[in-house]
């Protein structure tokens, strides 16, 4: 925990985040297709246990090794519930009960807690002022680009907190991820390990739930999308997440959660004919300028 990262990001650094931003934004097509055949809680269980069996296999083939330290996997067991089980399940459960640009603006909470967080348990991760006015504004551009859903049009009020808590459980994620430096795991076996922890941890809650999965039922392009769900949004976005995590820390890592309505209405521009307006470019204007403002070297200067 105590290991120095880099407080402002290199252009490595910065492409990692937008690649995880354009990977994690992609997730949302996928789960919109599996979810017309599949409940949510079986894809939640899917998605981490078919990127663990992934994860597994790259570590295997590069010659690592599950770690054999009862401390490295209760490490694995809180950070699966941090980042996977507890934000997974509230966000499949919030998003019945309110729109998802509602939920889209909630999640992008994430860097403000996360600067209070970082800064109050890390001591390389103190907040600033800049870092406050930077996470501000990224957050007025992402309300900008989404625009204002009207909240009092019967939207519950405690899937609004759920979301809000899967922000706060991001946060303390991303903090908490720090430690697995200090102990010296490899990003990918980070990675695996604590997918497989929430994959124990999911499974026998979607069979009580959810019930046995007829494997028959899906057709070929909703297994399609959980491929893509485990493999693209999961097991390479978490590989990603570590390293970041690993060089740049908390704070800068879940500056994601403000890059992923970009990728996602990009994506929309140039996969789904979508139009771009004017409020999106304001609002891509503005996420850029509170960045800059979180990474500090051109306002320092």
């Amino acid at each position: 925990m105590k290991s120095s990262i880099n407080t402002s990001m290199g252009g490595f650094e910065w492409a990692m985040l937008l690649i995880l931003s354009v990977l994690w934004g992609g997730s949302f097509f996928f789960i919109g297709v599996a979810v017309a055949d599949l409940p949510p809680l079986t894809i939640v269980t899917l998605r981490v246990g078919l990127a663990a069996i992934a994860l597994w296999g790259i570590a295997l083939f590069m010659g690592l090794r599950p770690p054999k330290s009862k401390a490295v996997w209760t490490a694995f067991l809180g950070m699966g519930l941090l980042s996977n089980v507890i934000p997974f399940v509230l966000i499949v459960w919030g998003q019945t009960h309110i729109a998802s640009g509602l939920a889209s603006i909630l999640n992008a909470t994430t860097p403000l807690f996360t600067v209070v967080v970082a800064g109050m348990l890390l001591p390389d991760e103190r907040a600033t002022p800049l870092k406050f006015a930077g996470v501000a504004v990224g957050f007025i551009g992402v309300v900008v680009m989404i625009g204002l859903p009207a909240i009092g049009k019967g939207d519950n009020t405690l899937a609004q907190v759920a979301i809000i808590a899967t922000a706060l459980s991001y946060a303390f994620a991303g903090v908490y991820g720090r430690r697995f430096k200090a102990m010296a795991i490899n990003p990918i076996v980070t990675a695996a390990g604590q997918v497989t922890a929430s994959a124990l941890i999911m499974a026998p809650i979607a069979l009580t739930i959810d019930g046995p999965l007829d494997i028959t039922a899906p057709g070929m392009g909703t297994w399609a999308a959980i491929v893509g769900l485990a493999i693209l949004s999961t097991a390479v976005a978490y590989v990603l997440y570590f390293k970041i995590l690993e060089s740049a820390g908390a704070t800068n890592l879940l500056l994601v959660t403000q890059l992923i309505p970009v990728s996602a209405i990009l994506l929309g521009s140039l996969f789904l004919d979508e139009s771009l307006e004017a409020v999106h470019y304001i609002g891509m204007v503005l996420i850029a300028l509170g960045l800059s403002a979180i990474d500090g070297r051109v306002w320092k200067r």
